[in-house]
């Protein structure tokens, strides 16, 4: 019988996908790293290679629900401890609200909870002296936790303040907490497709939407579920997929796409038959827009470069139409990226507006007399959008607004303003589910100029 003597300690299941999920949460929590450069690109969490597809997607849906409820989890930890979390130990912390979230939100039994944040702490050299403190802590969370949510359910707590006065400023209070409340849940999958929505609705298991979009509550790897190695269709949330529609008949239009990476809205161009010019000033986020055009079999012309800077290098007096995605505080987008939440700050917006008027200033400049202009952002913030909209048309006497009709969004009223610009919320297209509502908060309004 062999020998086992030298065999290597065998890990406790489950035990690498949360101390990698603590790792991804100190990342954003303390050294303010975004989730998306943690979990993808170069700059990866080293140990995502060696975790089983299973495990990666428990890890991405725990860290995604800590930062989600992370509000709530303070407030509640704060209920459960005498002296507050250790500021000492950040391992201490994060296993604290990783065995937290499972046992409030999460499928996974409460003594595995309570078990794998205690070995969590235990194998840090400076938490391991709390191990006590956070097995008592989340057994008494396991018995009390429900209860002091139920006193004081407020879906402000996991806003923070600063984002969620100004959303009652500018939405009005009950729409404030209506977003709130769609943030705190876990988006459905959103795909745009490039023909037949009924039928790849019947496939992937969802429904079509009024928009066109392909709503589905599939879960797992991307890439195995069908049609992605076809290029049948790509990720887009049916809020970003509405301003490239814009544009009307696309057919034999040159248009230029600011700002284009990683890629939606240029394929979206690209399908309806645009002659695309594709510009991000990231070599990486370029590289990963081929990638994706190549996949789904759709030709434009992606270069990197300064959107700002560039010069259009083809004769013929500019572009019939532009597009600014503009860069912007992402507010917007937080149901579906919670990190944004806790690293943006509100001092970081002025700097944007700066950058958003220079890309309307550029994509002016590139357009033909006559051509149309879709200035987009995925902000919640009215100086990222309307403001933004209302000070250009007051400081160029050629340019005029192009109102959105709501014929032209399937009918949704509601999502189109009195001036005629597309304002969605997250608590848009509510559904009996929730996980199967929402939209992402975009603003877009189409100009035109003379």
């Amino acid at each position: 019988m062999p020998s086992t003597r030298f065999a290597p300690p065998t890990e406790v299941p489950g035990l690498a996908a949360r101390r990698i999920a603590a790792d991804i949460l100190d990342g954003v929590l303390h050294k303010r790293r975004t989730l998306d450069e943690q979990l993808e690109g170069a700059a990866a969490h080293p140990g995502l290679k060696a975790l089983a597809d299973r495990d990666r997607a428990l890890m991405r849906r725990l860290v995604a629900t800590i930062l989600r409820r992370l509000g709530t989890l303070g407030h509640l930890l704060s209920r459960l401890l005498d002296r507050g979390v250790p500021t000492d130990a950040p391992r201490a912390q994060s296993a604290l609200l990783i065995g937290a979230a499972q046992i409030l939100w999460m499928d996974v039994p409460d003594h595995a909870a309570v078990d794998l944040s205690v070995r969590l702490v235990q194998s840090d050299r400076r938490a391991a002296k709390y191990a006590g403190l956070v097995n008592a802590v989340l057994r008494r969370c396991a018995r009390e936790g429900q209860g002091l949510i139920d006193e004081v359910r407020s879906e402000a707590l996991d806003i923070p303040p600063w984002l969620m006065a100004r959303w009652t400023v500018h939405f009005g209070e009950s729409a404030a907490k209506a977003i709130a409340a769609a943030i705190g849940h876990e988006p459905p999958l959103d795909l745009t497709v490039k023909t037949d929505a009924a039928h790849w609705a019947a496939r992937l298991h969802g429904e079509a939407l009024p928009t066109g979009t392909v709503r589905t509550a599939l879960q797992g790897p991307i890439a195995m579920l069908p049609g992605f190695s076809e290029g049948r269709w790509w990720v887009q949330d049916a809020a970003a997929a509405l301003p490239a529609r814009l544009f009307g008949d696309l057919k034999g239009r040159r248009i230029a796409d600011l700002c284009a990476a990683p890629g939606g809205k240029t394929a979206q161009l690209a399908q309806a038959g645009a002659d695309v010019t594709a510009i991000d000033r990231s070599p990486n986020r370029v590289a990963r827009l081929r990638e994706n055009l190549g996949r789904l079999s759709l030709d434009a012309r992606a270069l990197v470069a300064d959107a700002v800077e560039w010069q259009d290098d083809v004769a013929g007096g500019g572009f019939d139409g532009v597009l600014v995605d503009a860069p912007c505080s992402a507010t917007g987008t937080i149901r579906r990226h919670p990190d944004v939440a806790w690293l943006k700050q509100e001092a970081d917006i002025a700097a944007l507006t700066t950058l958003q008027n220079r890309l309307l200033k550029k994509a002016l400049a590139l357009l033909k007399p006559g051509g149309t202009l879709i200035y987009c952002t995925c902000s919640l913030e009215p100086e990222e959008g309307e403001r933004t909209v209302a000070a250009l048309l007051a400081s160029e006497a050629g340019v005029r607004r192009a109102p959105v009709s709501a014929a032209e969004v399937a009918g949704l009223e509601g999502i189109v303003t009195p001036a005629g610009d597309l304002r969605t919320l997250p608590c848009h297209l509510p559904r009996d589910d929730p996980k199967l509502g929402g939209l992402d908060g975009f603003y877009a309004a189409r100009l035109t100029k003379s």
